[in-house]
């Protein structure tokens, strides 16, 4: 039995991200009392309080707190659900990648090369996410498989398959204390300021928010930071810089991940291909 329809939990999820009824409300252009009365109906069908209520505050219980979280995946689901059936109604449809800007490890133009031989192959569309979104297009429906940085991107949900391994670097100014080195651990860079990227909470770096690897790049020439990204990304180093191998840093890999509940013919033909093009380029590696 359902015990929570969509909508209700749509409902939900407005009150839980806002803590306000009033502008839950008008997000969701219904009246405030109406909306207060169906939070009512779902937490006695639950058989728990979701917030805690007084004349100024709102607040989650822990058990709010669970269903935001848990809830928002299943309205994902759904929403996924929503876009992958009336796709699989279009003969025509592409299939939709995305992936960070430049973060294929220049892998991509040879997988859309072979995908390009199946008899099935569709057009593909490029989407460029931001510095951490990429996840969310794939669980959400907007894109049918991506290229993800392990373990950066969270891979829970999503099928994988890992395409390239390989380590990471620091980059450093021209004229920083470790540029003449030839690598580096963890602990050479104590005391050094790292980004804070943009969209990612909670993350290590105390300097400059930054969206993207050209934005960190530019601070970095500037002498306002350093960073530690995977090989591909800054390769060849810029101008000013130098890249320094990080030993004890465990290695980046690039996936191809897609919802592991989709197992439509338009993404396991793409799959397919990528995975062969990384076969025969590892047998041509051993060969040589």
């Amino acid at each position: 039995m359902v015990e929570l329809e969509t909508r209700e939990l749509e409902y939900f999820m407005a009150v839980a991200d806002d803590l306000h009824f009033g502008r839950a409300a008008v997000r969701l252009s219904i009246a405030q009392p109406a909306l207060s009365k169906a939070i009512r109906r779902i937490e006695t069908r639950l058989g728990v309080p979701l917030f805690t209520r007084s004349s100024r505050h709102v607040a989650l219980t822990p058990a709010g707190r669970a269903l935001q979280e848990h809830g928002r995946h299943a309205l994902n689901a759904v929403s996924a659900a929503v876009r992958n059936a009336r796709r699989a109604a279009d003969p025509h449809t592409h299939l939709r990648l995305v992936l960070k800007p430049g973060g294929d490890a220049g892998l991509l133009s040879p997988i859309l090369a072979e995908y390009a031989h199946q008899p099935d192959a569709r057009q593909v569309d490029i989407l460029f996410s931001g510095p951490a979104d990429r996840t969310d297009f794939l669980r959400d429906g907007r894109a049918d498989v991506g290229l993800l940085y392990a373990p950066f991107d969270p891979l829970d949900g999503l099928a994988h398959e890992t395409l390239h391994a390989e380590d990471r670097v620091v980059i450093v100014p021209a004229g920083h204390r470790l540029a003449g080195r030839t690598s580096v651990r963890l602990s050479d860079l104590e005391g050094e300021t790292l980004p804070r990227w943009k969209g990612i909470p909670g993350g290590d770096g105390t300097g400059p928010e930054v969206a993207d690897v050209v934005q960190l790049l530019h601070m970095i020439t500037v002498s306002r930071m350093v960073g530690v990204l995977p090989r591909s990304l800054v390769e060849p180093a810029p101008a000013g810089l130098v890249c320094l191998p990080v030993t004890d840093a465990p290695p980046s890999r690039l996936v191809l991940a897609w919802n592991e509940q989709d197992r439509r013919p338009l993404v396991t033909s793409f799959v397919a291909a990528a995975l062969r093009h990384r076969d025969s380029a590892l047998t041509a590696m051993v060969r040589s």
